[in-house]
Formats: structure tokens, sequence, C-alpha cells
């Protein structure tokens, strides 16, 4: 195995530890990263790579390593999901309407990790504005799995999964709505974490569905997840919805292997007519272990699952016609050419602009805003929503997780489901229940199926909880 490939499978701790015995420089290890973006730019993984950079960057690092001065991410590769503003680097949100946008500010969880001297090394590939499960929404075309180049590598964080998936990167900062980081992590065989609503300043986050967006980390590792969760997270006077909450040491990894956990899975979600027999027997088998180390596993009802969905696609389409109205063709983006006066400026550049998913998600989200079906649709999904979040909140009185499959199947073809909005969309049915509730969610990787490709499973846990969670995670890693 030669140097750069056997880089690509450490976890930082240990990058670190030879970069700190000069084994290593960043300069080098920088490289090795802009080499394989090289070689598997036909992944289309990343949109804008930013070499010059990250290797100026990285000469920086090498002699603050040397003073003995660098901070805690120093020398950590990073690759930014394209929803994500970072100072004077392009940013368009996977969408043609925002050509030629440069963001004049840091997103706040950008910004810390360049204060603890991560490198940013390129923006990612994504479904338009987050809006899709299988990066297929993407106004620079698909991205492909690294595994089977004929499938997809998940949605909307696709380009930041195989970035991780191929060792283009350490780590990706993705955007998770509805799942978009721990489907695609599924997918890529990879970890990936959703914290809690409000652990992490949303600041410089291009918004979907802001009562859901969520800034996530993708790693192969749970120890780099977990210290960049260290970094991001914590209170920002930028963002009037974070949490002043203390932010704990989740690198400090619980040692969960010499604690019993009471654990719940819903019937709903492993006896689903729709879950691929493969990913039963995965999480069947997974559950028989846990069992097996004394750990207690109950399988319970949660009447209200059936609601979670069309509760999520509601309020999301909601949110997103909201948002989306800021982009309009006159202070910055793309501008139609093809008007006659104020109200064609408008249209033409809309429609023009948008992609035809997110086109879909902004009318249905203006339905549901009308004023005839506001209380039929609108009022109503809030409720639910509501009463959602209340009984997954009473589960975790009496049990520490939850878990569940991340994705009903393993990756799927290209184009499979892309004349089939239903289709697509239950690709999120069991992500979208932690967005939904507002708690965090991990995705591990838990075996393969026939043809190799990754299975993912899913643990919840209780507000603020990650740093439980994440030990967890790492002891069923262990377990695998």
């Amino acid at each position: 195995m030669t140097r750069s490939k056997s880089l690509q499978s450490l976890a930082y701790p240990e990058i670190r530890q030879s970069l700190d015995r000069g084994e290593l420089t960043c300069v080098e290890l920088t490289k090795s990263h802009l080499a394989l973006i090289e070689n598997k730019k036909h992944l289309n993984a990343f949109l804008t790579v930013f070499s010059d950079d990250a290797l100026q960057q990285a000469e920086v690092i090498d002699l603050k390593i040397k003073k003995r001065t660098a901070g805690k991410l120093a020398g950590l590769v990073v690759g930014l999901k394209d929803m994500l503003c970072y100072k004077d680097h392009p940013l368009q949100a996977g969408s043609k309407i925002l050509d030629g946008y440069f963001p004049p500010y840091n997103a706040t969880a950008v910004q810390r990790l360049l204060d603890e001297d991560a490198i940013i090394i390129g923006r990612q590939n994504c479904d338009e504005f987050g809006m899709g499960s299988s990066n297929e929404n993407s106004a620079f075309g698909p991205v492909l799995n690294d595994l089977d180049i004929g499938r997809v590598p998940g949605g909307s964080s696709g380009g930041s999964a195989v970035a991780v998936q191929t060792g283009m990167c350490q780590v990706s900062l993705g955007s998770d709505t509805g799942g978009s980081v721990r489907q695609p992590s599924a997918f890529c065989g990879l970890v990936g974490l959703k914290p809690t609503y409000s652990r992490v300043s949303r600041f410089g986050l291009a918004a979907y569905a802001s009562s859901f967006d969520c800034i996530g980390v993708i790693s192969k590792h749970v120890e780099d997840v977990a210290l960049v969760l260290e970094v991001i997270a914590g209170a920002d006077e930028n963002d009037s919805t974070i949490s002043r909450k203390d932010v704990e040491n989740y690198s400090e990894l619980e040692h969960a292997a010499f604690k019993k956990f009471r654990i719940a899975y819903m019937s709903e979600t492993v006896e689903n007519d729709v879950l691929q027999p493969e990913i039963k027997d995965a999480i069947v088998k997974k559950i028989d272990q846990l069992k097996g180390d004394g750990h207690i596993v109950e399988t319970i009802d949660f009447p209200l699952n059936e609601y979670v969905l069309p509760t999520y696609y509601i309020l999301a389409t909601a949110e997103a016609s909201s948002n989306l109205s800021r982009f309009d063709g006159v202070r910055y983006g793309y501008r139609s050419q093809n008007t006659t006066d104020l109200a064609s400026l408008y249209k033409k550049t809309r429609s023009e602009g948008f992609g035809k998913e997110v086109q879909r998600r902004i009318l249905l989200g203006t339905f549901v805003l009308s004023s005839n079906y506001y209380d039929a649709y609108y009022s109503k999904a809030q409720k639910v929503r509501r009463m959602i979040r209340d009984d997954i909140k009473k589960i975790f009185e009496k049990y520490d997780f939850i878990l569940m499959p991340t994705t009903p199947s393993t990756a799927f073809k290209l184009g499979e489901h892309s004349d089939n909005p239903v289709e697509m969309y239950l690709a999120d049915l069991f992500s979208v229940q932690a967005n939904v509730a507002g708690v965090p969610a991990i995705s591990v990787p838990c075996g393969a199926d026939r043809r190799g490709l990754p299975i993912g499973i899913q643990i919840m846990a209780n507000d603020f909880e990650e740093r439980k969670l994440l030990g967890f995670s790492k002891m069923l890693l262990e377990m695998n």
C-alpha cells in the first residue's frame, strides 16, 4: 500500500501525531488529497477545488505546528457542501440561480474550522438547494458512487459523501434537512451525524427549510466526527435559534463498551414492506448482537410513524417556498436576458434558474401556504409535528436510543426513481423522523448487501446527547 493510500484510511488523531512528530507535513497531506481529487474527477464530487488556497493554508499551518501554536484541527482536510458560505469563494447551492455569487463572509461553522487550522480544499456537488435523495438534481450533473458508478451516492450531500468515501478529503461538512447527511453516508459506507437542531449555528448555510436544516459531519471515523462537532457546535450571536447549552467534550468518547443500554426499535420500520430484505437481516443481526452483549433491546409501536413523511414534506416545502423567494435576479446571481419588464424578470429568471425539483417544491409549498389550504395542511402539519416530537421524547424517558434503518434500500441505480417523485421521496422514509423531532441521529455502516453495497444503521438519541450517541456508535462499529 502506498503512503498516500494509507493516509486516507487513518483517523485524524493518528494523522495529527505524524504531523506533530514531523513524519508528515500538511503540504504533503494536502497534495495527496489534491492528487486523488484529480484522479477521481469523473465522479463529479467537487465543483471547485481550492488548490492554491489549500496549499497556502497548509504552509502556514506547518509553521504553526513547528512552533507548537497550531489549533486542534491542524492539517484536517475538509470539503464543504455547496450550501456553506466560504468568504470570497463561489457558492451556488447546486443551482444555476446563484451563478457568479461569492459570499462576503464565512459561515460560522466554516470560520470555526479555520480558527482551529483546518484546511478547506473545495466545494462539493449537491442536489439543488439540498432538495433530493440521489444527487441527480444538481445543475452541475449527478455525482457518481465510487463503489458502482452506475448507482447514486445518495443526497443531497452526495458530493460530500463521495469525497470522503474516496479519500479526496478527510471530513466533509454537509447539511441535513431530512436525512441529507445520513442517507448518502449509508449509501457510501460512512459515518454521518445530524446533531440536535440548534446545536450548530446555521449562519452562512443556504436555507432550504429553516426549522429542519442542520449542519452535519461526514467521515470514515466516529472520532473525527466527534472532534469536528466539538469545534463547530455552540452559541453564536448570528443565529437566533442557536442553543446556549454548553458544548461537551465530544472527542472524549464515552466508553460505551462498559455500559448496558436500553434500546428501542420501531416495529413499523423493521417490519416495513418497503425495507430491502438484506437491510432487515442486518438490523435484526445487530439487535441480536446487542441482546447477546447484555443490552435491553425491545420493540415498540409508534402509531404516528405513517404521518412523519407527509408532515415533513408539507412543512419543508412551505419553508422552501418562503426561503427561496429571495432569489429573483435583482441583486445577485442569475438574471434572465429574455425579459421585458419587472414581472417578466422575476418569472423568467426563476423559471430558467431553478431546476424542476426545486420548482415542484416551491409550488407545493406555495399551495399549502395559500389562504384556502393553510389550515387544512400547514396548520395541521405543525400540530402533528408537535405530537411526533412529544411522543419521541416520551420514548427517551424509558430508552437511551432508538435504532432503525437509515434507508429503505442500498444505493439505487442512476435514473431509477427520477421520473417518479413519490418513489424518490420514499428514500427519506426513515431519516426524516429525526429532523421532524429535532433530535440527534447518526448513521454508521452495518455490513453490505449481496452486491457489496453498504448498509447503514441509524441511531437516534435525546436532545443534546451527542456524546453518548457517538460513544454508542463507536461501540456498534467495533461489533462489526
